[in-house]
This record gives C-alpha cells, sequence and structure tokens, in this order.
C-alpha cells in the first residue's frame, strides 16, 4: 500500500511561523525553512521505516504556494525537500511530488491513503482512507506492526 503525507499543517508546523502568509505573498521560502515539527520525527522515520520494511511505499504530495510564480514555486520546492532532508534525512521516500496550488491529490497519485489537514482534500480522496493528521501515529503504528 502506498502511504502519503502532506507536509504544510500535517508534519510540518508552517501556520505557526510568525508572518508566514505575508511573506508567501512577498514569495520569500522563509516560513518553509523555519516551520517547525508537528511529530516527534525520531519516532515517526522509525514508523516510515518500518513501513517500507513492511512493504509499503512512502510518498510526500504537498503544494507549492497559492499564486505563486515558476520562479518561486521552484524555490518552495527546494524548501520543502530541504526541510524534508533536515527532519526527516533517515527516511528514504519513494515519492515526493510538491504540486502547484489546489492541483487534484487523488488524480495525481489516485491510490493508497492520505494524511492531510486539509477536509477537501480528505474528502476527494474518500473518508475510509484519508485521515487528519492526529492518526499518523496510530496509524502507521498499526501498519508496521
Amino acid at each position: 500500500m502506498k502511504i502519503w503525507f502532506d507536509m504544510d499543517g500535517t508534519i510540518a508546523d508552517l501556520y505557526s511561523v510568525e508572518g508566514w502568509l505575508e511573506d508567501l505573498h512577498n514569495e520569500s521560502v522563509r516560513p518553509y525553512m523555519q516551520a517547525k515539527v508537528l511529530w516527534n520525527m525520531s519516532k515517526l522515520a522509525r514508523l516510515l521505516n518500518k513501513a517500507q520494511r513492511a512493504g509499503h511505499e512512502i510518498g510526500i504530495i504537498s503544494w507549492t504556494a497559492k499564486s505563486g510564480t515558476p520562479s518561486y514555486n521552484a524555490k518552495v520546492m527546494a524548501a520543502k525537500y530541504w526541510w524534508l532532508d533536515k527532519h526527516l534525512h533517515s527516511v528514504n521516500w519513494d515519492t515526493i511530488l510538491v504540486m502547484p496550488y489546489g492541483t487534484s491529490k487523488i488524480k495525481a497519485c489516485g491510490d493508497g491513503i492520505l494524511f492531510d489537514d486539509e477536509d477537501h482534500n480528505r474528502a476527494e480522496w474518500g473518508e475510509n482512507s484519508a485521515f487528519t493528521p492526529d492518526h499518523i501515529m496510530e496509524i502507521l503504528s498499526g501498519l508496521s506492526a
């Protein structure tokens, strides 16, 4: 099974960075670089690696900033890769998709389970296979048991 993770608001605390929205409007990647973690990343990395050893694929599916220019979107993508390497360095992601804001995640991926903080993304994905971030540890623990 494929296990997908959104980043902003799901594993990265972008929205608690002071001035994050203004920075995005000014095409600054500062909030993406300074976003704190939302989980114990050592534990999350162990569970992700265990899930992979059990045969599951793991992926990131995230958006760039709303109304971002192509140049800014490329910088956002680089910042997200940097953040993942900094906080989940031991994880060898099967797939990392950073797409333009608003792209349908289910159409881009099509299968597996999704952890996402946005109601719309979970509803489009399907209630039996899309979960709020607060279920990450519980579900991963069950998959890798």
